[in-house]
C-alpha cells in the first residue's frame, strides 16, 4: 500500500476566467449536493492498471472524480484524455500549494482538465500549526496562493486533517483562527472523518462553518485518534454508513453552500471498488444528493 507521502506530486486543475466575485462562481443547486469520489482511494489500482482502473470506476456509476496524484509515467494530458473517454468529470483537484514557481504549470494543466477548482491537500502536518505566529504565517501564504489562483481564474480551497481541529494556539483551535482571518473566498473542503478523529462533532462544525464549507470529504470507520496516524497508517475505513459516524445527521447538517460531497476511503480492508460501490449505494438513498 503506497502512502500519501509517495503520492505528493503536482497534478492539474482547470481554469475559468471571470471578473465576478468568487462567491457568485458557486451557484446553489436547489440544496442538492453533487457526489464524487477522490481518486486517492484507488491509488494502488491506478498504479498497476491506469486505464483499466478508471474504467472500473466509471462502471460503478461514478460520474465525478477529484484528482489526487498520478503515477509518474502518466501525464496530465493522458489522464485528462482517459477521464474524458469514460465520461468522468473533475469536480476539483488536490494539489500542492500554488506559488510563483508552479502557477504556470497549474494553469496549463487547468486547460487539460476543464476544472476551475484547486484544493491544497494539506498533507503532511505543517509544524507552524503549533503556534499562533506560525498559523498566521500560513494564513499569509494561503492568501498569496488564493490571489495567484484568482488572478488566473481559479478557485482555491483548503482540505483539513485532524490537527487543525485538535491543535490549540493563542487560546483558540487552529481552524477557528483560519476561519476568522482568511479571505471569505478561500473555501474549506471539510473532511468529516478527520473532524471526528480530532474529537470534534462533525455536525456542529458543519453548522458553525456553513458559509465557509463548499466541499466535504465523506468517509466512515472507527475514527479514533492513535499514534499510527502520525505514520500515515490509519485504521482501515469502512464503506460509508457502516462505521462510527452519524452519516444521516452529517448529510442533514450540510448547508446549501456545500456543492460537492466527495467519497474517500484512505485505507480499507475491502476491495476499494466494492467499498465505494457500497458507499455510493448507501448515499444514493439521500434525496439531497445528486449522483450526476
Amino acid at each position: 500500500m503506497k502512502n500519501r507521502r509517495e503520492f505528493i506530486q503536482l497534478t492539474g486543475l482547470g481554469v475559468l476566467a471571470t471578473s465576478v466575485p468568487d462567491f457568485l462562481m458557486f451557484p446553489l443547486v436547489n440544496t442538492k449536493h453533487h457526489l464524487g469520489v477522490q481518486l486517492y482511494t484507488f491509488r494502488d489500482a491506478i498504479a498497476k492498471d491506469f486505464k483499466g482502473s478508471l474504467k472500473l470506476i466509471a462502471d460503478l456509476g461514478i460520474k465525478n472524480v477529484e484528482t489526487a496524484f498520478w503515477p509518474e509515467h502518466i501525464s496530465v494530458q493522458t489522464a485528462a484524455d482517459v477521464l474524458q473517454e469514460y465520461n468522468l468529470k473533475i469536480s476539483s483537484c488536490h494539489v500542492d500549494i500554488p506559488n510563483k514557481n508552479n502557477i504556470a504549470k497549474l494553469v496549463k494543466d487547468a486547460k487539460a482538465y476543464n476544472c476551475d477548482t484547486l484544493i491544497w491537500h494539506g498533507w503532511p502536518e505543517d509544524k507552524r500549526y503549533s503556534s499562533l505566529e506560525g498559523t498566521k504565517e500560513l494564513i499569509k501564504m494561503y492568501e498569496e496562493s488564493y490571489k495567484l489562483a484568482k488572478d488566473n481564474g481559479l478557485h482555491f480551497g483548503l482540505h483539513n486533517h485532524w490537527w487543525e481541529y485538535r491543535n490549540k494556539v493563542g487560546g483558540k483551535l487552529v481552524y477557528e483562527i483560519l476561519h476568522e482571518e482568511l479571505n471569505d473566498s478561500i473555501f474549506f473542503e471539510t473532511d468529516i472523518y478527520w473532524l471526528k478523529v480530532s474529537g470534534q462533532d462533525p455536525v456542529n462544525i458543519l453548522k458553525k462553518l456553513q458559509k465557509r464549507i463548499r466541499f466535504i470529504h465523506i468517509k466512515d470507520g472507527p475514527a479514533i485518534f492513535n499514534d499510527n496516524l502520525l505514520k500515515d497508517t490509519p485504521d482501515p475505513m469502512s464503506p460509508i454508513g457502516q462505521g462510527s459516524l452519524n452519516i444521516p445527521a452529517i448529510i442533514d447538517a450540510c448547508s446549501e453552500n456545500v456543492q460537492w460531497i466527495v467519497m474517500e476511503l484512505d485505507k480499507t480492508a475491502l476491495n476499494p471498488y466494492d467499498a465505494i460501490k457500497q458507499s455510493r449505494d448507501y448515499l444514493s438513498k439521500f434525496k439531497s444528493i445528486n449522483l450526476t
